[in-house]
């Protein structure tokens, strides 16, 4: 599946809640089906600086697509994370560089979140689009 078919699957699964509290609870169950980042990864260099919980993130290439592993200490960062690894794991690194994201606005996200976890959503989307980076220029 592309990026694009995984964020428009995204945002149809939201769109069939009637609130945010529903909403919440998704997500909640989300981070529950994590790909879980292995122990010895739970490193304080694979914390996402810019969150205010804790939020680590592993990547490894496989066959020219990059997989990523997660976890976090809050659930609802948990349930942020989850949502961006489907979209973004086993995916070409230059796809996942060029990818938009504007389903995280379309899904309500960003304006439900506080501040701080609107940043931290963001540190997230950064980190991710860097081991893209990264990786990409192991492949050329």
């Amino acid at each position: 599946m592309s990026i694009e078919d995984i964020q428009n699957e995204i945002i149809d699964e939201f769109a069939m809640f009637e609130d945010w509290e529903e909403r919440y609870q998704y997500m909640i169950d989300l981070g529950k089906d994590l790909p879980l980042i292995n122990d010895q990864y739970k490193t304080e260099s694979n914390i996402i600086k810019g969150c205010q919980s804790k939020v680590w993130v592993h990547a490894e290439l496989n066959d020219d697509k990059i997989e990523f592993t997660a976890d976090s200490d809050a659930i609802i960062t948990k349930g942020i994370i989850a949502i961006l690894i489907r979209t973004f794991s086993n995916q070409h690194p230059q796809d996942i560089i060029d990818a938009n994201t504007d389903f995280i606005d379309k899904i309500g996200l960003k304006e439900h979140l506080s501040p701080t976890r609107a940043n931290g959503l963001v540190s997230m989307v950064k980190q991710l689009k860097m081991y893209a980076i990264a990786y990409q220029t192991q492949i050329k």
